[in-house]
């Protein structure tokens, strides 16, 4: 079985959610993204024990921090999703890609447009 998704989402694979930092979140805006999600274990199954808890709590400061500098916060997102399930990854895609397409542009893109170095 072949799942789809849009062909906007690009893939970063790490060995634990745990992994990711607030600086990747943010870099992915500065390098155009308008929208970001991570996708990480279940919670209670992290095979790492908490990583997913702690890239919960790091997508939580990265949402507060968006809302800080004005772009809004809902374009980044947590989702809980077992390692087995690609049909809820395909699901959890073509959603965040509906409401990434609602919100518009980042307003990052808008001033890298303008002539802000990068």
């Amino acid at each position: 079985m072949r799942l789809t998704y849009p062909d906007s989402i690009r893939i970063i694979r790490l060995p634990c959610t745990g992994k990711i930092d607030v600086i990747h979140m943010m870099e992915a805006f500065r390098k155009g993204a308008d929208g970001v999600y991570v996708a990480g274990c279940l919670e209670g199954e992290c095979h790492y024990l908490a990583g997913n808890l702690r890239a919960k709590k790091k997508v939580e400061y990265t949402r507060k921090l968006l809302d800080e500098i004005g772009i809004e916060g809902e374009r980044i997102e947590m989702y809980g999703i077992a390692a087995s399930d690609g049909p809820r990854f395909a699901e959890v895609a073509k959603e965040m890609h509906e409401k990434i397409m609602d919100l518009g542009p980042s307003p990052v893109k808008r001033v890298v447009r303008k002539g802000v170095p990068s």
